[in-house]
């Protein structure tokens, strides 16, 4: 089990700027819905976007304490 507090961390020593907001998808803290909205997604596309955050997320999945996870992840422009 994560919380969304330990999530947000990992995510912003990748991504200084990021905002993140984390959804319990189950119940059991271990699926989760993850948005993330960085500047340091200008110009990628979303795979690489997405490889971003599960290279910042890389320990927790890991070592089990996340098990599946559903992104979302754009710029502050929305794109």
């Amino acid at each position: 089990m994560i919380t969304p507090e330990t999530v947000t961390e990992y995510v912003q020593k990748v991504l200084t700027d990021a905002r993140v907001v984390v959804s319990d998808r189950t119940g059991t803290m271990d699926h989760l819905n993850v948005r993330v909205v960085s500047d340091a997604f200008k110009g990628k596309n979303v795979l690489d976007r997405h490889r971003l955050i599960y290279q910042a997320l890389d320990e927790p999945l890991k070592d089990g304490r996340i098990h599946a996870l559903e992104l979302t992840a754009e710029t502050p422009d929305g794109s």
